[in-house]
């Protein structure tokens, strides 16, 4: 039988195309994509008007009207998820967690009061106790902090970040996930990061397996005091290493390496990485640092108790419009008011954390006791502890030690240890992951130990 050349090769070329068609999109998950497109705009705009539009939402401010101050930003709050909490069949437990600060606390206090943070916990199915966490801070504030009277709209600085929390649980309440997911609202921000040490001591005290934090701290500004205007770029903070190390891991990186390595960094290539795969219109930027030079945000709060934390906001600040009092002076108008707040930009970045949350929350838990060796040897070996439950299998990322991204990777199956032949370990930086059965991955496990 005579075979038409033509046709077989027209037959090989369509058959391949396909395979390759279907290989990629194995390389994503279009429930991503749905959540990026669920994400509204005009929401966050009625959310951050609303929130604004209680006058001040000073720690210290009111607490007994329904119309202006803290009390009823938070009661407003916990109202929203009760909502959607309604409208997923009761999916959201949510409830006020709160701690009493006095002025012993700080230099920032100036009478006793309740920090009350609102907070809404939507279950996993498989890892319940393991919790991926978005926040935002509740509060504001005018020039002077210890003004808890004057207004101080605080529509930038963090409505917009409590405005992209509320509208993400809206979102991501339409699916199910293996692990858990909190909302919060956070309060007492602006004097001294006190609602993120109250959950972050809750969270300790619960024996909660946190995965990590996204605090969300200024979402909404994209022209920038430097006259910059960019509503693409944003920026991700992260320390190099938690603050808990031992001196006796402290001084293994020495010889091993791992300076920016630690597990808050992990959490930033992971969000990089995921909006590269799934947003490639966006830039993000990772900022080798804790918060912006001197100071801080409320993802500190969990670094200092040894989770992993970041912070998620824009590229270009105006402090024109940060910790002011609304007025004008020689023709420069102050003040963090809503004509500040670019919504389109706050939807951006609030999918930006939909994206990532979900992706963690349908992950496996990372690989544990990630061992490496091949020191003095033409390749390198790595091990680990397999994680519980039915995987996909684990991959091996390898970069460059002055690379900020991982920028090599293999997967190895369903094993527990794996040499990567002509890898010289001396040459490269190492870790692994688990892969779950629907694709997504854990964060990454950097080496802690090593072996012969």
């Amino acid at each position: 039988m005579k075979i038409n050349s033509s046709l077989l090769s027209i037959t090989c070329f369509i058959f391949t195309l396909l395979l390759f068609n279907n290989t990629n999109a194995q390389d994503t998950d279009a429930k991503i994509y749905s959540i990026i497109d669920s994400v509204s705009a005009d929401r966050i705009e009625s959310d951050i008007r609303k929130l604004a539009g209680f006058g001040t939402r000073n720690t210290f401010s009111d607490t007994v009207s329904n119309t202006r101050g803290i009390g009823a930003a938070r009661r407003w709050i916990k109202s929203e998820f009760d909502k959607t909490s309604k409208d997923c069949n009761n999916c959201l437990n949510v409830f006020y967690q709160k701690d009493l600060v006095t002025p012993d606390d700080g230099n920032r206090v100036p009478k006793e009061a309740w920090v009350v943070n609102v907070v809404a916990i939507q279950k996993g199915t498989k890892y319940p106790n393991r919790y991926i966490i978005m926040s935002g801070d509740i509060d504001s504030r005018a020039s002077n902090t210890m003004d808890f009277e004057t207004d101080a709209p605080g529509a930038n600085d963090n409505a917009s970040g409590m405005a992209g929390t509320i509208e993400a649980a809206r979102v991501l309440s339409k699916y199910k996930f293996e692990n858990s997911i909190i909302y919060v609202g956070l309060s007492g921000e602006e004097q001294g990061l006190f609602g993120g040490k109250g959950l972050a001591q809750y969270a300790k005290n619960k024996n909660w397996e946190i995965i990590g934090i996204l605090n969300n701290d200024m979402i909404g500004n994209i022209e920038g005091v430097d006259g910059v205007i960019d509503n693409r770029s944003f920026r991700i903070f992260s320390e190099p290493v938690p603050p808990t190390e031992t001196e006796q891991e402290r001084n293994a990186r020495r010889y091993y390496g791992g300076e920016v390595d630690g597990i808050s960094r992990q959490l930033a290539r992971y969000i990089h990485s995921t909006v590269k795969t799934y947003m490639p219109e966006m830039n993000p930027m990772m900022i080798y640092r804790l918060d912006r030079f001197g100071r801080g945000g409320h993802h500190r709060s969990f670094n200092d108790l040894g989770y992993a934390g970041i912070r998620i906001m824009e590229a270009h600040e105006n402090y024109n419009r940060q910790h002011q009092d609304i007025r004008t002076e020689n023709g420069i108008e102050y003040g963090d008011v809503i004509e500040g707040v670019n919504f389109n930009y706050a939807a951006k970045l609030t999918a930006v954390n939909a994206i990532n949350l979900a992706s963690l929350a349908w992950a496996p838990p990372a690989p544990s006791k990630v061992a490496i060796g091949g020191i003095v040897e033409p390749s390198t070996k790595l091990r680990w502890e397999k994680v519980s439950g039915e995987i996909a299998g684990y991959k091996i990322y390898w970069r460059d030690t002055t690379s900020p991204v991982w920028q090599h990777s293999r997967f190895v199956g369903d094993v527990s240890e794996f040499t990567l032949e002509g890898i010289v370990i001396d040459n490269f930086l190492f870790g692994v992951v688990a892969v779950g059965k629907n694709g997504h991955e854990s964060l990454v496990s950097f080496p802690s130990s090593t072996f012969r």
